[in-house]
């Protein structure tokens, strides 16, 4: 793969990724402020189905199977060509759809206005959310501590 291709490969599994994870409602209200609503033909209708989760202990670890997760995929194709998939976390078919929109136009000419306006709040807006989230954890962290008893 030469270095351009990697550079687009990984900007793609950056914007997918954070679209698999984005709270549903959240991205329906920054795509549906965004204007351009492009006609397009399903290749793979939205589906409903099940991955298995596997993690790692310690990050290093081996793999395991943590358990199974709900997942929604389809694959539609834009009038130029352009291929677009989502794959997201739950049973939103409107999700997935709007996914696989956001993905097949962030491959055309629109990709800058689309990330200005969609991709880059949508970061902001989950990016604060951990924030906060991490806030209040802190805010509950018990420390604790061990006396060491002398002999004697």
């Amino acid at each position: 793969m030469s270095e351009h291709t990697e550079i687009a490969h990984a900007a793609r599994q950056e914007w997918m990724g954070l679209l698999a994870r984005a709270p549903g409602q959240m991205l329906m209200e920054l795509w549906g402020a965004y204007e351009a609503q492009p006609a397009f033909e399903w290749l793979r209708s939205p589906e409903v189905g099940g991955v298995m989760v596997r993690g790692r202990t310690g990050a290093t670890g081996a793999p395991f199977n943590l358990g199974e997760m709900t997942v929604t995929r389809c694959s539609l194709v834009l009038g130029d060509g352009t291929v677009g998939h989502g794959y997201v976390q739950g049973r939103s078919k409107p999700k997935a759809q709007t996914a696989a929109l956001i993905d097949a136009l962030m491959q055309t000419t629109a990709a800058d206005d689309l990330h200005a306006r969609v991709i880059g709040p949508l970061r902001q807006q989950m990016q604060d959310a951990k924030t906060s989230r991490a806030a209040k954890a802190a805010a509950t962290k018990v420390e604790f501590f061990t006396m060491v008893r002398g002999e004697g």
